[in-house]
């Protein structure tokens, strides 16, 4: 077998345009077998330097291979094949984008089908969804290096952070497991972090939920959320 038919994982570092589609990453992962293969025939025929002609600049964006036992077959760097344009829709980073723009809540798709298509639509654009279901879509974000892990933080962060302390607060309430994973997040983010202190005060029962929630599945958030989240005076909860 030829040393890049091997090739089971694609390092994708693409550093030089990261401005060119809103939440592409600097660095991604390609691990499809199928997208693998693809591009694998691409990168066969592609005039592209191999390792030994890459300059060390910190800034080159590259390619690299790897085989199952983790060990790199080769590096790229130099011209990139169209399959890895994060503006083409039918190019691997879009084939990304749209997989999770389909995962989506279904109140939640029209919206995250923009972010998607690098529209990123405010806030503004999504009407009567609760920030609890908002909380569950950031908590189930994939845990992968895929080309859209970004774009699964930015859009619900970007939901969560034009919705007020309080219905944050209650919304914590609403949550299950997945959804406290979503607003121990959104809370340690800066955009909690970064409200004035009186837009930073939650109830005690939402303020307890986050930090016990924190120190069993988040722990490296607890830190800045008992230092950020703030108590109110009165926790107004009847039970």
């Amino acid at each position: 077998m030829k040393p890049m038919a091997r090739a089971v994982r694609i390092v994708v570092s693409d550093h030089a345009r990261t401005s060119v589609f809103p939440a592409h990453p600097s660095s991604y992962e390609i691990i499809d077998p199928e997208e693998v293969r693809e591009l694998v025939a691409v990168l066969v025929d592609a005039p592209m330097p191999p390792d030994d002609l890459v300059c060390m600049c910190q800034d080159e964006s590259r390619l690299t291979l790897y085989d199952a036992a983790g060990q790199r077959i080769r590096r790229f760097h130099g011209n990139w094949p169209r399959l890895l344009d994060p503006a083409d829709p039918g190019g691997i980073p879009g084939r990304h984008r749209a997989a999770w723009a389909a995962a989506a809540p279904g109140a939640l798709r029209e919206y995250a089908e923009g972010w998607a298509r690098g529209d990123a639509p405010g806030a503004g654009s999504v009407q009567g969804v609760r920030p609890a279901v908002v909380f569950g879509w950031l908590g189930k974000a994939p845990a992968g290096g895929g080309a859209a892990r970004l774009l699964a933080r930015c859009a619900p962060l970007a939901l969560l952070e034009a919705a007020v302390t309080e219905e944050l607060a209650w919304a914590v309430r609403e949550s299950d497991a997945v959804g406290l994973d979503g607003a121990v997040e959104f809370f340690a983010s800066e955009g909690f972090t970064g409200r004035h202190p009186k837009k930073r005060r939650v109830g005690a029962t939402a303020r307890d939920m986050l930090l016990r929630h924190a120190r069993t599945r988040r722990p490296e958030h607890l830190a800045v959320l008992e230092r950020r989240v703030l108590q109110t005076a009165e926790d107004r909860i009847r039970r």
